[in-house]
């Protein structure tokens, strides 16, 4: 009987174990990484001048297409490509 609960007491820990790593990936990491997956998504469609180049970060401001670079709501920091 001993042997049973202890086998009961593993199980259920190892069940904790991974329903906290489950609930640790589906709320930190996956919304970390499709923030990032958006970001260079919108950073391949979007309008990067040269003039907007700035050399101390290598970053570039662009903005999307049909607005213009004015509207700061539409604009945003890519990383500049060359």
């Amino acid at each position: 009987m001993k042997e049973a609960t202890g086998e009961l007491n593993l199980t259920a820990f190892i069940v904790m174990a991974v329903a906290i790593l489950v609930a640790f990936f589906y709320y930190i990491i996956w919304p970390m990484m499709q923030k990032s997956q958006t970001h260079t998504a919108s950073c391949s469609k979007a309008i990067c001048l040269k003039e907007n180049y700035n050399s101390e970060n290598n970053t570039v401001t662009c903005y999307e297409k049909g607005y213009s670079i004015d509207d700061a709501e539409h604009t945003f920091t890519c990383a500049w490509k060359g």
